[in-house]
C-alpha cells in the first residue's frame, strides 16, 4: 500500500481527500479514470450520426465533454435508460450500437494530469466489485462490447488474451478480469485499496478555515476496517469533502419472511448450489432442489442445475404470461438460453406434465413454509395447499443494497422517504446532471443505487459526478 494511501486511512491526517469512492465495480473504476485526469475531446472532423448532438458537439471544438453543459448535450436524447446524461457517454462511446452498427467512438482521451483529483477507492473485493463472485462460466446479460469502460473494448483485449465472445457475450469470469485488468492498464492501482469494509459514513456542518471563510460544504468521516492478509481487521477512518456511493445493490439478497427460512439448507446464492453438486449433496438421484423466483439469476442455476441432470422444483409468483416477466424483454436470437427456461416455465408446469424431465414449474405458488424435515409447503393460485420434499432450497428473487453504514440506513436518501430503498422503485434521489444527492451537499451516488443498472449506462453517472466534482475544485481557493 502507498505512503499516500497509508496516511489517509490512517487517524493522523488533519487534510481531508477531495473524493472517497465507496464501491470499486464498473461505476467506480470509471469514475477513478475520469478523476485520475483523463479526459475526453470529440475527435476533430468526426460526424456523429445523431444530427441534433452533431450540431451541439461542433459548437465547443476543442473543449472536454467534462467542461460542456451535459444539461444540453444530452437534451433530445432517447434510449434504454431513463438517465439522460448516461444516454449521452453512451451515445459519445457507441454511437451507433442500438441499430446495430459497430461506429468507433467519437471520443479521444487525453491523460492531463493536472485536472486529476485525488480520490481513494475502497471496495470489499478486488477491482470489479461484485463481478468477482459471479460464478466464471456464467454468460453476461449484455452484449461483451457494452461491458467496456473508456478507452479499453472489451472485444480487443479479449482477443489479445486468445479469447472469444460466445454469441456476442462474454464470460463473467473474463469480465471479472477485465476490469481487474483494466484497473492496472490505466495506472489507477494506487487509488484503490481491497478489503475494505465502510462501517460508517458521517457527516456534519461546513467547518470555517483559519482565515474566517467558510469551506464550500461539510466534511465527511468515512470509518471502517481493513481485511488484512491474516484475517485480522486493522481499523481505518479518513476524512473526505465528498463520498460518492457505488456499492450496488448485491450487498443483501431479498428474504421471504415465511418460517424456516433460517434454516441451514436455504440459500440465497448460486454459489451454494455449485458448492452442494461438488460435494455430492445434491445430484440426479437427490430430492430436487427448489429455485425460487422469475428472474434471470433464477434462470441461471434452472441452466446450471439442468447442465448436471439435478431435479427442480421451480416456484414463482407470477403467471407464465405476464408481460412484466424479464424473459418477455429479451431477443429470442441473442438470449436462446433464457427463452429455454421461460418455455419450460410455461410448458412443464404441475398442470401440464411435458417432454422436460426432472423439471417441474409452480407458476402462481407461494411459499408458505420450511420444515426441518426438508418439506416446503406451498399454496396453489386456488388457495389449496402442496407439499414437496427438497434437498435444497435457493431463494433468488433480487437483492437490496446495504446501507447500513449511512445514518439511517440512507433511507432518508431516498426519493420516497417513507418507503424503503430500492433499485428499481425507489432509488437514491440525485440531481440528473451532477448525480449530488438532493438532500445531503458532497454526497453523490452512482449506478444500481440511482436506477442505471446495466454497466452500459453506468459510466454516465460517472461522467456526472466528474464533471461536477471537476467545478467544485475550480471553485477552491489556491
Amino acid at each position: 500500500m502507498s505512503n499516500w494511501r497509508k496516511d489517509h486511512l490512517g487517524t493522523s491526517s488533519s487534510e481531508p481527500l477531495p473524493v472517497v469512492i465507496i464501491g470499486n465495480g464498473p461505476s467506480g473504476i470509471c469514475l477513478s479514470y475520469l478523476l485520475s485526469g483523463y479526459t475526453p475531446y470529440v475527435k476533430p472532423d468526426v460526424v456523429h450520426p445523431h444530427p441534433l448532438l452533431q450540431r451541439k458537439l461542433t459548437e465547443a471544438p476543442g473543449v472536454s465533454i467534462l467542461d460542456q453543459d451535459l444539461d444540453y448535450l444530452s437534451e433530445g436524447l432517447e434510449g434504454r435508460c431513463q438517465s439522460p446524461v448516461a444516454l449521452l457517454f453512451d451515445a459519445l462511446l457507441r454511437p451507433d450500437t442500438d441499430f446495430g452498427g459497430n461506429m468507433e467512438s467519437v471520443l479521444t482521451w487525453k491523460h492531463q494530469k493536472e485536472r486529476a483529483i485525488p480520490h481513494m477507492v475502497l471496495g470489499r473485493n478486488l477491482p470489479g466489485g461484485a463481478w468477482h463472485s459471479i460464478e466464471g462460466s456464467m454468460v453476461t446479460l449484455s452484449q461483451g462490447q457494452w461491458m467496456g469502460l473508456p478507452d479499453l473494448q472489451v472485444k480487443e483485449w479479449m482477443c489479445r488474451r486468445r479469447r472469444g465472445l460466445r454469441n456476442s457475450r462474454a464470460t463473467a469470469g473474463d469480465i471479472a478480469h477485465y476490469y481487474r485488468d483494466y484497473v492496472t492498464k490505466k495506472g489507477l492501482g494506487h487509488n484503490f485499496v481491497s478489503g475494505a469494509v465502510v462501517t460508517a459514513v458521517e457527516w456534519g456542518t461546513p467547518a470555517s478555515s483559519g482565515s474566517g471563510a467558510q469551506d464550500p460544504g461539510p466534511l465527511f468521516q468515512v470509518s471502517g476496517f481493513l481485511t488484512t492478509e491474516d484475517q485480522s481487521r486493522q481499523p481505518f477512518s479518513l476524512c473526505a469533502r465528498n463520498v460518492v456511493l457505488a456499492t450496488g445493490t448485491s450487498d443483501s439478497p431479498a428474504r421471504l419472511g415465511i418460517p424456516g427460512e433460517a434454516l441451514p439448507f436455504v440459500h440465497y446464492e448460486l454459489s451454494a448450489l455449485e458448492a452442494a453438486t461438488r460435494a455430492g449433496t445434491v445430484s440426479p438421484a437427490s430430492d430436487p432442489v427448489l429455485i425460487v423466483g422469475a428472474g434471470l439469476s433464477a434462470a441461471d442455476a434452472v441452466l446450471y442445475a439442468r447442465h448436471y441432470n439435478i431435479p427442480v422444483i421451480h416456484a414463482f409468483r407470477r403467471p407464465v404470461h405476464d408481460p412484466g416477466l424479464v424473459f418477455n424483454q429479451l431477443p429470442k436470437m441473442l438470449y436462446p438460453e433464457y427463452h429455454k427456461v421461460h418455455q419450460m416455465m410455461r410448458e412443464q408446469s404441475i398442470l401440464s406434465p411435458s417432454p422436460y424431465e426432472g423439471y417441474c414449474s409452480l407458476p402462481e405458488h407461494q411459499l408458505l413454509l420450511l420444515k426441518e424435515d426438508r418439506q416446503a409447503v406451498f399454496q396453489d393460485p386456488e388457495g389449496l395447499q402442496k407439499v414437496f420434499g427438497v434437498a435444497l432450497v435457493l431463494v433468488l428473487i433480487g437483492s437490496h443494497p446495504d446501507l447500513s453504514f449511512l445514518p439511517g440506513a440512507g433511507a432518508n436518501l431516498a426519493m420516497d422517504p417513507d418507503q424503503p430503498l430500492s433499485a428499481k422503485r425507489n432509488p437514491i434521489d440525485v440531481d440528473p446532471f451532477t448525480y449530488q444527492s438532493t438532500h445531503q451537499e458532497g454526497l453523490y451516488a452512482v449506478g444500481p443505487l440511482v436506477g442505471d443498472n446495466f454497466v452500459r449506462f453506468v459510466q454516465g453517472g460517472a461522467l456526472a459526478v466528474a464533471s461536477s466534482l471537476l467545478r467544485k475544485e475550480a471553485r477552491q481557493p489556491p
